[in-house]
């Protein structure tokens, strides 16, 4: 399924800017440049893959694409969309191909509202993957090769065809099963919604009863696991290919003209969300706008979360071990994510996370920092030791062991994204309202005990200064939601603790240049204090705000990127080196905006838009010396605080200079 290993020392594995992104809000998928299909997880995108070759390359792929591999033409997003249109120019003409997760009317909402755990909207995913194809000059040789290898590519599947014509086939796990049978995913109709109340032991989840079904206008061949066809294509000549995994009622295209309507019926969804937001008019309103869309398509429409990449074990250093599993719902990534998408206008999703939030504790259990998609508590972590991980990078992990550790920083993120959602609705949720009142008082009791930081060091406990300045947030924004509820007694309370932990840090925070450091008693620097005047700890106009923010602007950088620490500096946990924090160099910008460095925070921002990849899409990391990102993809931190920092800096410049407003004001 791969394409082959180029001469000399290049990889086989494309950089992992290159990829593009696919999403219905229920599954997401990674198509490289040459048009296969190498990550996608079903049904849901923390499930094992079935198209896993971005993580070795004989672990499945599904290329749909010109006969020879070759290095497209361009590509491109359809505007205001995720949908991906991808040109290529051949020996003898020219081949469009558009891919999208399809999205449908409403319509089959209704057959299937008990499903979802939110409330329902006009769109649902159709869980169809659609690809079209289009000679739009001369004639060009197309393929199909459809290569699934369930369950991170331990378990190959097994073609049939379905029907009698040659262009409709079914694929099972391990052979089992028969062409025809309608077999429905383990969980049964839910695809494994499960409530978080049901508490699920470990999440490494396999659904050996997963059916594959696969349409399409060309003839179609098995040759093991692989179902294949190929055909001439002359000029406005199409073809189209259409694959499901839902258990019942699947939809599938009969025709050409029938896929086109689905492609319309899924732009049109993905224009209208983006509509409700405000965007400015502005050259970099492009970069907001694709940044939006690709928060949105890591929500998981179902129970409200979103994850923090799509990905997992993509190498935050080349070859090396610091390889995670991100596709998981941070509960700080989340609610970090809720200021970019307010920042925009586009809050509904903040309705959905939520509920999410209060679904997860409706137990009484305490809030972990991170939960699968359906609101799973064990995220037990695995070695998978048969894969070689992408381009070497070793251990391919799964499941998360940070899911247990002690971040003091949590409490006070939802804290203030409920604030700022408060504060924009006028409304607080009585059932969300009991869950704030037991993380305000968590953060009361154990604000002076170490954890593991906002950064999920695997070495010793600390007293990490920015989670003792989010512990304060937590104390504040409790505070003020106290008194918007009239409960003057319960505001003083918290006030108190909150300056209580204010004159804490301010003591014990410093060195003496007067700049905040990464913990107590340390003169390592740390980027995730570049918060502490966008969270209003500190105005922006103090010294010591001040000093900070320009010691990490000078100190913590490799060549103007911000790093989130220095290795040496910081016991991790971990061996080698790590990229630049593509977040952090973003926080930096919005932080010089703040301190009134105007001119030189758009210069950093140019910069950092440059790094974008071809489509406008942002990893976790960048290597300095390279510019070749690193780390999971899309990161959701990532783009997030790109639209903070590009709408700080436009703000600003359209204030005549002065640095816009924080979130908290």
């Amino acid at each position: 399924m791969s394409p082959p290993t180029r001469r000399g020392s290049v990889s086989p594995f494309p950089p992992i800017a290159e990829y593009g992104f696919l999403s219905d809000c229920e599954t997401t998928c990674l198509v490289a440049p040459s048009g296969n299909i190498e990550w996608m997880c079903l049904p849901r995108p923390d499930d094992p893959s079935v198209f896993g070759s971005i993580i070795d390359r004989s672990a499945g792929g599904f290329r749909f694409g010109p006969e020879r591999t070759m290095i497209p033409a361009g590509r491109r997003y359809l505007p205001g969309t995720n949908i991906l249109e991808t040109t290529w120019q051949t020996p003898n003409g020219w081949l469009i191909v558009t891919d999208c997760l399809i999205v449908g009317r409403w319509h089959r909402t209704q057959q299937r509202s008990n499903t979802h755990r939110r409330t329902p909207t006009d769109w649902d995913a159709e869980h169809v993957l659609l690809r079209l194809a289009r000679c739009e000059h001369g004639s060009v040789d197309l393929t199909l090769l459809c290569e699934p290898n369930f369950d991170y590519g331990r378990r190959p599947g097994s073609w049939a065809y379905e029907d009698a014509g040659y262009g409709s086939a079914v694929t099972v796990p391990g052979g089992t099963g028969r062409a025809g049978d309608a077999v429905p995913a383990r969980g049964g109709p839910d695809d494994g919604r499960r409530g978080p109340s049901e508490r699920p032991g470990p999440r490494i989840r396999s659904h050996p009863d997963l059916t594959l079904r696969l349409r399409t206008d060309l003839r179609l061949g098995f040759d093991g696991r692989r179902a294949h066809a190929r055909t001439t294509l002359a000029e406005g000549g199409t073809a189209f290919v259409a694959l499901t995994w839902r258990a019942s009622d699947p939809f599938l295209p009969t025709s050409y003209a029938e896929a086109t309507a689905a492609v319309t019926r899924t732009t049109a969804f993905w224009r209208q969300w983006l509509s409700r937001g405000v965007f400015p008019d502005h050259p970099w309103r492009g970069h907001l706008q694709r940044s939006a869309l690709a928060l949105k398509g890591l929500t998981y429409a179902p129970t409200g979360a979103l994850l923090a990449a799509s990905t997992t074990s993509l190498p935050e250093t080349p070859q090396g071990e610091r390889n995670w599993d991100y596709r998981y719902s941070w509960i700080r990534d989340s609610t970090f994510a809720l200021w970019g998408l307010y920042t925009l206008g586009l809050d509904y999703e903040a309705n959905d996370f939520f509920s999410f939030i209060a679904d997860v504790c409706e137990n009484g259990d305490d809030l972990q920092i991170m939960y699968g998609v359906g609101g799973e508590s064990r995220l037990d972590e695995q070695v998978l030791g048969h894969l070689s991980g992408y381009d070497g990078a070793f251990p391919v992990r799964v499941g998360n062991a940070a899911f247990s550790q002690r971040q003091h920083d949590l409490w006070g993120a939802i804290l203030d994204s409920v604030y700022l959602h408060t504060r924009s609705r006028d409304y607080l949720s009585e059932r969300l309202w009991p869950v704030l009142v037991r993380l305000v008082e968590t953060a009361a009791e154990h604000w002076r005990e170490p954890d593991c930081g906002i950064w999920e060091v695997r070495g010793e406990l600390r007293h990490f200064t920015s989670s003792k300045v989010m512990c304060w947030v937590a104390a504040d924004r409790g505070r003020r939601l106290a008194a918007m509820r009239g409960d003057a007694k319960t505001a003083a309370r918290w006030a108190a603790v909150a300056d209580e932990i204010h004159a804490d840090v301010c003591a014990n925070g410093l060195d003496e240049r007067g700049v905040f450091t990464q913990c107590y008693g340390s003169k390592a620097l740390d980027a995730s204090l570049l918060l502490m005047p966008l969270l209003g700890f500190l105005p922006p106009t103090d010294p010591r705000v001040r000093a900070t923010i320009l010691a990490i602007a000078d100190e913590l950088t490799v060549d103007g990127l911000v790093l989130r620490y220095r290795v040496e500096e910081t016991d991790d946990g971990l061996t080698g080196t790590e990229g630049a924090f593509l977040m952090c160099s973003f926080w930096l910008t919005s932080a010089l905006v703040e301190i009134g460095e105007v001119v030189r925070a758009r210069q950093h921002c140019e910069r950092l838009l440059s790094f974008a990849s071809p489509l406008d899409l942002y990893a976790e990391e960048l290597d300095p010396s390279t510019g070749r990102h690193l780390g999971n993809f899309p990161q959701a931190f990532t783009h997030l605080a790109l639209i903070n920092a590009v709408m700080h800096v436009i703000r600003a410049e359209d204030a005549a200079g002065e640095p816009g407003p924080t979130p908290v004001s």
